[in-house]
């Protein structure tokens, strides 16, 4: 045990090993309970980052949020490229937002027009400040600026992109294609990179009845460029996370058998509870998470700890990592985090 401590009283956090969560990506049992979140919140970041004695009030915002996973527990931290964005109008910050707003690509002209980013002109160097940062045994796990179809329907408008299927099909490919081989393109930069453990590629793909487009089309437009991504991503010798919001029992063996996915993440107890799916993909698959948000934000922290206890017994065959079932928004009472990862760390 090191001298680190969560904010949850004297509850001791051991030094961390990436190793574990190499294990639970392997389908394999980690020598000890193991932490997964996508990301947390700015709030929470800096209270955690305050216990590892960090002046929050001038450190970056990375090194806030580095110092913010190793105060928690977690192995690794989550480490977004600055300088590579595909840039579309802005949105409001709202609690809900259309997904028609903000697009600026309505037909072949605006396609032409569009200011394409170039993946080589993200900032990888910022990989060498961040790991220089971790203390031993912790990982960078890098994400993208949103996903494949997430961009897709950022520059299009999700309605628009329905009919552009309908109206304009080669459009629609090459939408994709400029999105996907961009995506691409980044992780063959920063996946490599020694201080890189693992990548994530974050995609939401559906609601919670069904896929945003059917799994016909999610086929022809949205997977193949997963598979080069997962294969990019392989190709460096790291695991890949599929992290994807919505129903997905219809493309969950794509994820598995064509995508060749290591681990995949979020889970809504209203579309399938994660003890539930964890019994259908052990071995097949890594489950990420689970403990669904909204149950935390619901229930005492008492009832947290007792669900993510047994959990973590349930899935004690390996190829499971606690967390919630999707991130940790400031909505989310601190007392019922808290429950959910002392589970875990308890039985350290």
């Amino acid at each position: 045990m090191s001298n680190r401590y969560s904010p949850d009283a004297d509850l001791p956090v051991p030094a961390p090993d990436f190793g574990n969560l190499l294990k639970v990506l392997a389908c394999e049992a980690p020598s000890r309970p193991t932490l997964f979140e996508f990301f947390l919140n700015g709030p929470l970041y800096r209270r955690l980052a305050a216990h590892t004695g960090l002046d929050v009030a001038s450190a970056p915002d990375w090194l806030i949020v580095q110092r913010g996973f190793l105060a928690a527990g977690y192995d690794y931290a989550t480490t977004h490229l600055p300088g590579f964005v595909f840039p579309a109008d802005e949105r409001a910050h709202a609690s809900t937002v259309s997904l028609n707003e903000g697009a600026v690509i309505t037909d072949r002209g605006s396609y032409d027009a569009y200011a394409w980013p170039d993946p080589a002109e993200a900032n990888y160097a910022f990989l060498d400040e961040a790991a220089e940062a971790l203390p031993p045994g912790m990982k960078l796990i890098v994400p993208c600026p949103g996903g494949v179809l997430e961009n897709v329907i950022k520059l299009v408008g999700y309605e628009p992109l329905c009919i552009m299927i309908a109206d304009d099909e080669q459009l629609v490919f090459d939408l994709f294609e400029q999105v996907g081989s961009r995506l691409a393109a980044m992780y063959v930069r920063a996946a490599p990179h020694p201080a890189v453990g693992a990548c994530i590629s974050n995609d939401d793909w559906g609601f919670k009845s069904q896929t945003m487009l059917s799994p016909a089309d999610m086929r022809r437009f949205v997977f193949p460029w997963h598979e080069l991504i997962v294969e990019k991503i392989h190709a460096a010798g790291k695991p890949a996370i599929l992290h994807s919001c919505g129903y997905y029992g219809e493309v969950i063996d794509d994820v598995i058998e064509s995508m060749g996915y290591d681990g995949r993440h979020s889970y809504e107890d209203t579309i399938e509870p994660v003890e539930q799916a964890y019994d259908s993909l052990r071995g097949r698959i890594a489950v990420m998470g689970g403990i669904d948000v909204d149950f935390i934000c619901r229930h005492s922290p008492q009832e947290v700890y007792e669900r993510s206890a047994a959990m973590l017994d349930r899935s004690s065959p390996g190829g499971f990592a606690l967390g919630t079932g999707n991130s940790v928004p400031e909505y989310v009472p601190d007392e019922g985090y808290m429950a959910m990862i002392r589970a875990a760390l308890d039985r350290r």
